[in-house]
C-alpha cells in the first residue's frame, strides 16, 4: 500500500519567524496521522527552527538540496550529515531549477543520490522535460535518461527509499498544469522504467508524485490517477490555507 506524499518546496522564501509560524499552524491543523505523509522543505536557515516545532509531530522536514561530499572546502554547500543533524528526513535532488540555473548534471545528481541514501535521507528525485522537448516528442526519452543517470548503481534496497517527482519544466511557476491524463501517462512510464530499466521488482510500490503549478483546484483530479501518489507543491505551498486544502483533498 503506497502512502502518498504531499510536499511543499518553499524555495527561497520565508524568514525563520515566518517558517516557524507556518509550521506551528500546520502542526495544529494536522495533529493526527492521515492518509498522506506531509513534508515541508524550508530554506536552510530555517531547518533547525522548524524541526524544533515539528519534532514531536508526524510532519516531516526536507532539505531543498545538498552536496555529495561529506565535508571539505566547498564554500556555501551543505552535506547530508548536516541535514540529518538539522532534523531532515527527506532531501529534494534534481529539481529543474537546480538543473537549469546551476548546471547540475546527471552525474552530479547520481553522486548526490548515493550520498543521501548512505546518510539515511530519503531522496525526492525530480525529473521532467522542457516545453521544447515535449513538443519534439522527446518526453519519454528525456525521462528515461534522467532516471538511468540519476539512479546509476543504486541498489534495489536503496531504490525503495526513493520518491520520484515528475515535474514538467513547462508547468513550473507558469500557472500551467499538465492535464491529469498527460501526467498519468508520464507517471505510468516512470513506473515502467523503474521496473524494467532499474530492474526493481517492487516498482508498483514506488511513490511517484507530480509537481508543476499544483493548487487545490487541480489536486483532486491529479491524485485520482492510478500512478500519481501525491504532489510536490511550489507556490501554493507557501500559503497555509492552500497547502492545507491540498493535503485534505489528497487524503480524502
Amino acid at each position: 500500500m503506497i502512502q502518498p506524499i504531499i510536499a511543499a518546496n518553499w524555495k527561497m522564501h520565508k524568514t525563520i519567524p515566518e517558517a516557524v509560524a507556518f509550521a506551528k499552524q500546520l502542526k495544529k491543523e494536522f495533529p493526527e496521522p492521515g492518509r498522506v505523509d506531509i513534508v515541508i522543505a524550508p530554506p536552510f536557515t530555517a531547518l533547525r527552527s522548524v524541526m524544533e516545532v515539528l519534532k514531536d509531530s508526524l510532519i516531516h522536514i526536507s532539505a531543498q538540496n545538498m552536496h555529495w561530499e561529506e565535508k571539505g572546502a566547498y564554500t556555501g554547500e551543505i552535506s547530508a550529515a548536516m541535514l540529518v543533524d538539522a532534523g531532515c528526513k527527506f532531501v529534494i535532488i534534481g529539481h529543474s531549477e537546480r538543473r537549469a540555473l546551476f548546471g547540475e548534471t546527471g552525474g552530479m545528481l547520481n553522486k548526490k543520490m548515493h550520498a543521501a541514501l548512505k546518510s539515511g535521507l530519503k531522496p525526492i528525485f525530480c525529473i521532467g522535460e522542457t516545453l521544447e522537448e515535449r513538443e519534439s516528442g522527446a518526453t519519454f526519452e528525456i525521462i528515461q535518461k534522467q532516471i538511468k543517470e540519476g539512479l546509476n548503481n543504486i541498489t534495489p534496497n536503496d531504490i525503495r527509499q526513493v520518491a520520484f517527482a515528475y515535474e514538467p519544466v513547462w508547468a513550473i511557476g507558469t500557472g500551467k498544469t499538465a492535464t491529469p491524463l498527460q501526467a498519468q501517462e508520464v507517471h505510468g512510464f516512470i513506473r515502467k522504467t523503474i521496473a524494467v530499466d532499474l530492474e526493481y521488482a517492487h516498482a508498483s510500490d514506488t511513490v511517484i508524485i507530480y509537481g508543476g503549478s499544483v493548487n487545490p483546484e487541480s489536486t483532486g483530479s491529479l491524485v485520482d490517477q492510478p500512478d500519481i501518489n501525491g504532489a510536490l507543491v511550489g507556490g501554493a505551498g507557501l500559503d497555509f490555507d492552500s497547502f492545507a486544502d491540498i493535503i485534505r483533498i489528497a487524503g480524502r
